[in-house]
């Protein structure tokens, strides 16, 4: 083969590997289970999948969670408990025990991809520290018997409080009485091509320092800036300025190679009297900002362009997390299945403006925009209308069965229905069963038979709509725009999501690219077809 030829065929694999092999900015989900009211894992399953996240944290190796993502192609990352931290260290026949009962009997078809050793181990009562690079060594020994050391990647998740300062960025350094155990774990993660695990809270930094943060800077969406000024960088969020923080840390210690994962950061949307950001509408703005950044524009001012993995921190509120009252309050779920506030994952909609201390002093916000209210476009053509209502004939005990069962495994967000918002009112049983039952109805097509739910309910062609309680109506039969009650988003849009479908969301960039490069591979394979010939 000529040489000219050579380079040509060598062009066209680089291209293919550009293609297979590109990086990508991912949001995950963590699942934490601190309660004693959550739905079954199989229905978490369901309800993810249906929301279309294809990433997943969970704080241990519970058996029953690791069968309920069983063949859903969902990757999980798992973890190790601080409690088990010293019998991983101490024995590798533990983690081979370990390992046998809790990992191999589920995998692939349960697709574990990482290990979280360890949480937040410099924050915790007892000094774990010195135990959690001999538990990552001895789980590493144990993949590596069992051929999965290059497919499961190890690492410890940490506070920011890691860091002895960490503004400005550039002036960020690990605390020196971390150093010790910092070096030789940051050496393990670089030979093993493993992240570094930060958990990020912009909602801690301005809850601790309301007087110096502004709220907007912490949500996103400051029409100002913050410059550092050693490197003249601009931070126009909190979130990039604590990141960088961790950035320059690192180069500080000489680890600047190593890729930085974010696996947890959020806001939570109920506190105390004195927590006043913590609101709903502030959740909601903090997320789908959070979102939006990481998938449409990567990177930070110190690397701008640069891919990261963020999990949103979390999927339910949890009851039995102890601290304030925010702590159990993070969710974007509540227990039941219901949403907390409608977050499109896709970050696509409409977000409601900062609720600052000055205009909610309970710490719960106003409603966003009108009347809690969010446009959503439901398309289709013509045909007669009709909604699914329940049955005045039905007895009470009736009509809350099927509710629960709407709101539960149904996978209606019923937050429309929850106090002070546009569907409470009237406070009844069959109120509340109409709209939900009405939802279930028009997100699953609308048929006589998602509007059975065992004879409690009834096919009406009358709007019953009231107020600022608007019911769906289903894609197939208005071609309006709605503005409907209690967001939908967190249930419905992802069956159309942007995340499964190409147009503006990482897949549609990385297609977009895919058409860019066959551009070049197809001239590439015809001058190589050409040359051979």
């Amino acid at each position: 083969m000529s040489t000219r030829l050579k380079l040509i065929f060598w062009t066209c694999v680089s291209i293919f590997a550009f293609l297979e092999f590109g990086a990508a900015s991912n949001i995950g989900i963590c699942y934490g289970r601190n309660a004693d009211n959550l739905p079954s894992p199989n229905k978490v399953s369901s309800l993810i999948q249906h929301l279309n996240i294809k990433f997943v944290r969970i704080y241990d190796s519970n058996i029953d969670v690791l069968k309920a993502f069983a063949n859903t192609n969902i990757e999980l990352m798992i973890g190790v408990p601080n409690a088990d931290l010293l019998a991983f260290a101490q024995f590798q026949s533990n983690v081979d025990t370990w390992l046998r009962n809790n990992i191999l009997p589920y995998y692939p078809t349960t697709k574990i991809t990482s290990i979280s050793v360890g949480l937040e181990v410099t924050e915790a009562p007892d000094n774990a520290t010195g135990l959690v690079l001999p538990a990552m060594q001895n789980i590493h020994t144990a993949l590596k018997k069992a051929g999965l050391d290059k497919k499961i990647k190890i690492s410890s998740s940490h506070s920011l409080a890691i860091l002895s300062r960490s503004f400005p960025p550039s002036s960020a350094t690990f605390s020196k009485k971390h150093s010790a155990f910092l070096k030789p774990m940051l050496e393990f993660l670089v030979e093993n091509d493993s992240p570094f695990m930060i958990d990020l809270y912009p909602y801690y930094a301005y809850r601790d320092s309301a007087e110096k943060v502004q709220l907007e800077y912490a949500l996103f969406e400051s029409s100002s800036q913050v410059v550092d000024p050693a490197t003249g960088l601009l931070y126009s969020n909190m979130f990039d300025a604590q990141l960088d923080a961790v950035y320059f840390a690192l180069t500080a210690m000489n680890f600047k190679s190593v890729k930085v994962m974010v696996t947890e950061s959020g806001w939570p949307s109920k506190g105390s009297p004195k927590e006043t950001a913590a609101t709903p509408d502030n959740a909601l703005a903090y997320n789908t900002n959070l979102i939006r950044h990481v998938i449409g524009d990567p990177g930070t001012p110190a690397k701008p362009g640069e891919e990261i993995d963020v999990y949103l921190f979390s999927l339910f509120n949890e009851n039995r997390k102890p601290g304030m009252e925010s702590e159990r309050n993070w969710g974007m779920f509540y227990a039941n299945g219901t949403s907390v506030y409608a977050l499109d994952f896709t970050g696509e909609s409409a977000v409601p403006g900062p609720v600052s201390p000055s205009n909610s002093t309970t710490g719960v916000s106003p409603s966003p925009g009108d009347n809690g209210n969010s446009t959503v476009t439901i398309g289709g053509g013509g045909g007669a209308k009709k909604w699914c209502v329940a049955s005045s004939q039905a007895s009470v005990t009736e009509l809350q069965s099927a509710l629960d069962w709407a709101c539960g495994p149904g996978n209606v967000d019923c937050s429309a229905v929850q106090p002070n918002q546009p569907c409470f009112e009237p406070d009844t049983v069959l109120s509340h069963a109409s709209y939900a039952f009405n939802t279930y109805y028009q997100q699953s097509g609308g048929s006589s038979l998602d509007c059975s739910f065992g004879g409690v309910s009834v096919e009406v062609d009358k709007d019953p709509s009231y107020g600022n309680c608007l019911y769906m109506i289903a894609p197939s039969t208005d071609g309006m725009n709605r503005t409907m009650a209690g967001n939908i988003t967190g249930n419905i849009t992802a069956i159309d999501s942007p995340l499964a479908s190409p147009s503006t969301s990482n897949e549609g960039i990385r297609q977009m690219v895919v058409s860019v490069a066959v551009s070049a591979l197809l001239p590439c394979f015809v001058v190589s077809l050409s040359l051979l010939w």
